[in-house]
C-alpha cells in the first residue's frame, strides 16, 4: 500500500491559515496559507480552461517565484503532471523535451517569453505568468478536488541534468514527495514554522524538494529569490532556521567580502548536496561555528538518501552520512554482489521513495534497476565500520592507470587546497603507457598568483601516489555546469597548457 498525500495547501489551509507560507524577498510581498490555496485552487480551474486535465502534462519555464508553486499545487489538485523547464537551455534542447512529453500548456515568466514563443506548439496554449495570470486567477471559480492525492500518480518531472548525455524525465510521485518530507523533516530536524530560503533552480529537483516542499507541508515559511545572490543571502541569514545549497553556493558564500562578519548563528541545519564539498570549505565553515553536513542523493530517488550527522560532519569529513530511514543501501561488485566493508563498489539503493522509472523510456528504466527492485545509481561508494558512507563519483568517471583505481573526487579534493586554485575537474584520457592517465581542468582564483601547469602537477605529486597525479593540466575561465552545479565532464576538451612528460 502507498503512501497517499492528502492536499497539501488546502490541509494547511485548515491548520495555519495566517501562517506565511511564502514571501518574495525583493518585494516583501507575502502569501499566507489560506491564500495560497484559495490561488492554487484558481489557477487549478485556469489550467483546466486551457485545456489541461488528468495526467496531462504542464510544462512550466520560469525563474524562481511563489507562482510557480501555485501552479505545482494546482496540478496536484487537478491531477495533472507538471514540467519544469531548464530556463538556461536553448529553446533547441527545450523543444526536444517538449517533443518528449507533449504538454497541453506552456507556462512562462516574463524574462523567457522569447524562447516561449519559439517554443510554441499548436497543441500546446501559452500561459505568462503576469497580468494575464493575475486577471484568469481574479475571474476563475476556485476548483473543488479530491482532497487526497493517490501515491503512485505522477505529480511532475524532472529531465536529469545530463552529466553524460541526453536527459531523461524522472517520474516524481506524491509518494515520493511523502517520503522526502520524512526523511528531510528527520535529517534537518525540521520544525513546525521553520523558515528556510528557496534559490536553487527550479527544474531541478533540489529547488523543489529540499527543502521546499518539506517545508511547507511542515507549516513554515519559505522566502524565495528569483535566483541564487550571495549577498542577500547572507542578509537573511539571521531569519533562517535551515540551509541547503550545492558546493557552488557555499564556495561563493565564502568568497563574499562579508562572509567574516555575517551572522550565521540563527541556522541550525546545514546541509550540502549536488556534489562533494571540498574537505578545505567544510573546515573554512567550521571556524565560523558551521558544520556542513554532506548529503547524497538523486532525481531518481526524491532526492533524499544519505546526510551526514552533525556530530560527523567534523570527525568523518567527506561522508554523506548513513542511509535515511526509508531506505535499503548496498556496495556491489560488478557482478552484483555486496562488497566487504571498506571496499568500493556501485551504490545500489531501494525503498518506497524512489522513483518508478523514466518517462515513456521502458528500457532505460530497466537497465536502471535490478531485477529484486534495486536502483542502480552509476556512482562509486564505500562503507567504513561504523556505517558511514563515502562517495567517489560516477563510475564512467574513474578511470585506471597503469592497473590502478583512479577516482577524480580524491585529485579535486587535493586540489582545492592549492591557494590559487578556485576549482578543478580531472578526466582520464588514453596514454599509450599507461593505459590512462589523468587530465585536470583548473579554474584559478580571482587574484591569486598565477601558476603554471608544471606547478599543479608539482603539488598533486607532493600530495597523491604518483598514479594519481594528472600528467596534463588545462586551465579554464570557466566550467559548463549542470543545474546543481555539478561540472558536465563530458564537454570538457583537451586545451594547451599541458606539458610535456
Amino acid at each position: 500500500m502507498g503512501v497517499d498525500l492528502v492536499d497539501i495547501t488546502a490541509k494547511r489551509a485548515a491548520l495555519t491559515p495566517n501562517r506565511i507560507a511564502f514571501e518574495n524577498a525583493i518585494s516583501g510581498r507575502t502569501l499566507t496559507y489560506a491564500e495560497l490555496d484559495d490561488r492554487a485552487s484558481r489557477c487549478a480551474a485556469v489550467l483546466a480552461a486551457l485545456g489541461a486535465g488528468l495526467e496531462d502534462r504542464v510544462a512550466i519555464l520560469c525563474r524562481n517565484r511563489i507562482e510557480f508553486f501555485e501552479v505545482l499545487f494546482a496540478c496536484g489538485k487537478l491531477g495533472a503532471i507538471l514540467v519544469p523547464l531548464n530556463w538556461r537551455s536553448p529553446a533547441a534542447e527545450l523543444s526536444a523535451l517538449l517533443d518528449d512529453c507533449t504538454p497541453k500548456l506552456l507556462i512562462f515568466g516574463a524574462e523567457d517569453e522569447q524562447t516561449a514563443q519559439t517554443l510554441q506548439r499548436r497543441d500546446a496554449a501559452l500561459l505568462g505568468l503576469d497580468r494575464e495570470y493575475e486577471e484568469r486567477l481574479r475571474a476563475a471559480t476556485a476548483l473543488q478536488t479530491d482532497r487526497r492525492w493517490p501515491a503512485d500518480a505522477t505529480w511532475f518531472l524532472m529531465y536529469t541534468s545530463g552529466t553524460t548525455g541526453q536527459p531523461k524525465g524522472v517520474v516524481q510521485t506524491y509518494q515520493m514527495t511523502a517520503v522526502n518530507a520524512f526523511h528531510v523533516t528527520q535529517a534537518f530536524d525540521l520544525h513546525d514554522g521553520d523558515t528556510s530560503l528557496n534559490f536553487l533552480p527550479l527544474f531541478h529537483t533540489a529547488g523543489i524538494q529540499l527543502v521546499t516542499l518539506p517545508n511547507l507541508m511542515a507549516g513554515g515559511t519559505v522566502i524565495i529569490l528569483p535566483n541564487f545572490d550571495e549577498a542577500r543571502a547572507l542578509e537573511l541569514m539571521p531569519r533562517l532556521d535551515i540551509f541547503f545549497g550545492v558546493p557552488a553556493v557555499y564556495q561563493q558564500l565564502a568568497l563574499h567580502p562579508d562572509f567574516e562578519s555575517a551572522d550565521l548563528a540563527r541556522v541550525r541545519s546545514w546541509g550540502c548536496g549536488g556534489a562533494p564539498l571540498a574537505d578545505v570549505l567544510v573546515e573554512r565553515y567550521a571556524a565560523k561555528g558551521v558544520r556542513v553536513c554532506n548529503g547524497y542523493g538523486m532525481t531518481e530517488t526524491g532526492p533524499t538518501a544519505f546526510i551526514a550527522a552533525r556530530d560527523d560532519a567534523l570527525t568523518k569529513i567527506g561522508s554523506v552520512g548513513k542511509p535515511q530511514m526509508l531506505l535499503d543501501v548496498r556496495i556491489v561488485d560488478a557482478d552484483g554482489s555486496d562488497v566487504a566493508t571498506g571496499e568500493s563498489g556501485e551504490i545500489w539503493m531501494r525503498g518506497p521513495g524512489l522513483t518508478p522509472g523514466y518517462w515513456k523510456k521502458p528500457e532505460e528504466t530497466a537497465k536502471a534497476f535490478a531485477p529484486d527492485g534495486w536502483l542502480k545509481s552509476g556512482d562509486i561508494g564505500r562503507r567504513d565500520a561504523d556505517g558511514c558512507y563515502y562517495v567517489a563519483g560516477r563510475i564512467k568517471e574513474m578511470y585506471i592507470s597503469g592497473g590502478e583505481n583512479v577516482y577524480p573526487a580524491e585529485i579535486e579534493n587535493v586540489l582545492a587546497r592549492h591557494p590559487a586554485v578556485l576549482e578543478s575537474a580531472i578526466i582520464g584520457v588514453p596514454d599509450e603507457k599507461w593505459g590512462e592517465v589523468g587530465h585536470a581542468f583548473v579554474m584559478l582564483r580571482s587574484g591569486a598568483a598565477a601558476i603554471n601547469a608544471t606547478e599543479v602537477i608539482q603539488f598533486c605529486r607532493a600530495n597523491l601516489a604518483g598514479y594519481k597525479t594528472p600528467r596534463h593540466v588545462t586551465f579554464v575561465e570557466e566550467f559548463p555546469r549542470t543545474a546543481a552545479g555539478k561540472i558536465r565532464k563530458h564537454l570538457l576538451a583537451p586545451g594547451p597548457n599541458a606539458p610535456a612528460r
